[in-house]
């Protein structure tokens, strides 16, 4: 009976800490990333202003008509200085067209750089420490695979961001077309 009992107290005290450490883990975000998130905000949108907003515009269409930038550096740019999930507010700088494969770049980038720029994505961080937990365990320097995983990643970027803008325009061309006949 006493076996019953220290297990049941057991599950009871587990089942109260995992709701503690939930609240650990929610206040930590009240306390910590929401207000770094809100500064991070105020301030890119001061920078803007500070700038002016057409100069920054006009720079980001420039560097947003090449389908190298548009899909490498500038995703790379914004996961590094605005990180995830704020990254994704540059899609304001990208034509309609390019959007949903400037969003794709992006979110494709937020793995690769984790390896060399933690703060970019810390929620893929345990994915990456985990990764190379077992390659450090061989005795090797993780710093050429978070180089590596990098190349690759904007590699990887550009290639799915002109497959997904391509199929995005066959798309919207076929919806026409379809609107058309009707």
């Amino acid at each position: 009976m006493e076996a019953v009992n220290n297990f049941l107290i057991f599950l009871a005290e587990g089942f109260t800490g995992l709701f503690n450490a939930a609240g650990a883990q929610f206040t930590s975000f009240v306390t910590g990333m929401i207000p770094m998130l809100i500064c991070l905000i105020l301030t890119v949108k001061a920078i803007i202003q500070l700038i002016g907003e057409d100069r920054v515009y006009g720079f980001m269409k420039k560097c947003t008509k090449y389908a190298v930038l548009r899909y490498t550096i500038i995703p790379f740019l914004c996961c590094f200085f605005l990180t995830n999930p704020m990254a994704y507010t540059f899609g304001v700088f990208v034509d309609e067209e390019y959007k949903p494969a400037f969003y794709d770049a992006v979110v494709s980038m937020m793995h690769p750089i984790t390896g060399l720029f933690p703060h970019a994505n810390s929620s893929e961080l345990f994915v990456w420490l985990g990764i190379t937990a077992g390659y450090e365990a061989l005795g090797k320097s993780s710093a050429p695979l978070a180089l590596r995983f990098l190349f690759v990643g904007l590699a990887v970027c550009l290639f799915k961001g002109i497959v997904t803008e391509k199929l995005y325009k066959y798309m919207v061309a076929r919806k026409e077309a379809k609107l058309q006949n009707n």
